[in-house]
């Protein structure tokens, strides 16, 4: 590999010496963009090339074009190579939202968080929210959930941990799940099987369940009834639920 290196150095420099092929100041005629763009416009990628791009083909800084696409906020990754004799061929991937990260944040479902701009396309992913350090940790939590609501065809649109690191979950169908903070998927596998008992009619009626009890949960109904009630779902093992 060092020989080959050195060959191309070598290679360069004889042919560099001629002069009536002037490489050093053979201008770049081509800019070729590859790569599918869903949000990425063509005015940021021009913004970020046109200043990188005025001086000749050997002396343009691809490692530094490559940095600059790089740092814009859509990109997920980038490659920047010269293509004899004139262009510059750059291939693009860009970032993928899975979720909304907070009020103003996306992430990608490889735990990439970043701030676009505007987020308001994005309004119907799922909303996860968390400690900003842990968003790792939160995220593959929250892909855990969804496959375990999922899997009831249950459909998760919120997953939030607050400071005191309690969950709270947010169904699709406007049911908010309160998880406390322990023993959080010990309480939702419960929760789950319990609906297999009750009837649809009851289930949907759900405005908000507590699982916060070692035993059961408490369930405030929708408006058409206000009043709290305590379940008990009766599974093996499980007594009496008190508050």
């Amino acid at each position: 590999m060092v020989f080959l290196a050195l060959l191309g150095v070598l290679g360069y420099k004889s042919i560099k010496r001629l002069p009536q092929l002037q490489l050093a100041s053979s201008p770049i005629r081509y800019v070729r963009v590859e790569g599918y763009f869903q949000y990425l416009t063509k005015n940021d990628l021009q913004s970020v090339l046109q200043p990188q791009l005025s001086s000749g083909f050997w002396e343009t800084d691809v490692q530094s074009i490559q940095q600059a696409i790089s740092a814009l906020e859509w990109i997920e990754s980038a490659n920047v190579k010269r293509i004899w004799p004139d262009t510059i061929a750059v291939q693009v991937m860009e970032k993928i939202p899975y979720c909304r990260w907070g009020e103003k944040s996306l992430i990608t479902e490889n735990g990439d968080l970043f701030t676009p701009d505007d987020i308001t396309p994005f309004l119907g992913l799922p909303v996860v929210d968390g400690p900003t350090q842990q968003h790792l940790k939160v995220l593959e939590t929250m892909q855990g959930i969804k496959t375990t609501l999922a899997d009831q065809s249950l459909d998760l649109t919120e997953f939030k941990i607050n400071g005191r690191g309690a969950w709270r979950i947010k169904l699709a169908s406007g049911l908010e799940i309160q998880l406390g903070h322990n023993d959080q998927l010990k309480k939702l596998n419960r929760f789950l099987k319990s609906l297999a008992v009750l009837e649809a009619s009851k289930i949907a009626a759900m405005a908000t369940v507590d699982l916060r009890y070692p035993n059961g949960y408490a369930v405030v109904w929708k408006p058409v009834d206000t009043n709290t009630l305590l379940i008990q779902p009766n599974l093996p093992g499980d007594g009496l639920a008190t508050p």
